[in-house]
């Protein structure tokens, strides 16, 4: 995170959100949210990103077949989409979220291995970076849509806010603000 925060450091998810966006700190309020979302819910917001991109690998895939079905052969359907990606496929995140979800490198002989700490959350927080990225063009209006969906998905919502929609609160011309209307208000996470 590259904002200092004046809250303690005992403050609420809700009261660190609320305090980037009181300093426009977008990129890491997008941080916040892919570290704190449940492994499910994160997983689910890479995905929802990596299709942003008009991506559909098998690792997007068979992350989304394990939010919709969580379990063993899903994540390691997940777990082999990681290992067959190609080199260059950046929709891997989206796999190795999955695979991370329960706090080990993967199932079967990977279960005996615990994943870093913040793995989920890191991979998670990559694709969104790589999505947001993918066109220089577009990134404050993306950004913005990438917030309004993790705070959708943070409030049970399905995260699927279509951009320039009625319920995405887009700001153009800024990276760093996350919209306008009580949808993109971090209070209510």
């Amino acid at each position: 995170m590259q904002t200092e925060l004046d809250a303690p450091a005992s403050a609420s998810a809700s009261e660190v959100l609320a305090e980037l966006h009181n300093k426009s700190a977008l990129l890491d309020m997008l941080q916040i949210l892919a570290h704190t979302l449940p492994p499910r819910e994160a997983t689910w917001w890479s995905c929802l990103a990596a299709r942003e991109m008009g991506t559909k690998t098998s690792a997007v895939g068979a992350a989304e077949q394990w939010v919709r079905q969580p379990g063993f052969d899903t994540r390691l359907a997940a777990r082999e989409a990681l290992d067959a990606a190609k080199q260059d496929d950046d929709t891997v995140f989206c796999a190795m979220a999955a695979c991370f979800a329960d706090g080990t490198m993967g199932p079967g002989e990977f279960d005996d291995h615990a994943a870093p700490n913040g793995a989920v959350g890191a991979a998670v927080y990559s694709m969104l970076l790589i999505a947001l990225y993918a066109d220089e063009a577009t990134v404050a209006e993306r950004s913005a849509l990438f917030l309004e969906r993790g705070l959708n998905i943070a409030r049970g919502g399905n995260g699927k806010i279509e951009p320039n929609s009625d319920k995405a609160a887009l700001t153009k011309g800024t990276a760093s603000a996350p919209g306008a209307g009580t949808a993109a208000n971090p209070n209510e996470v």
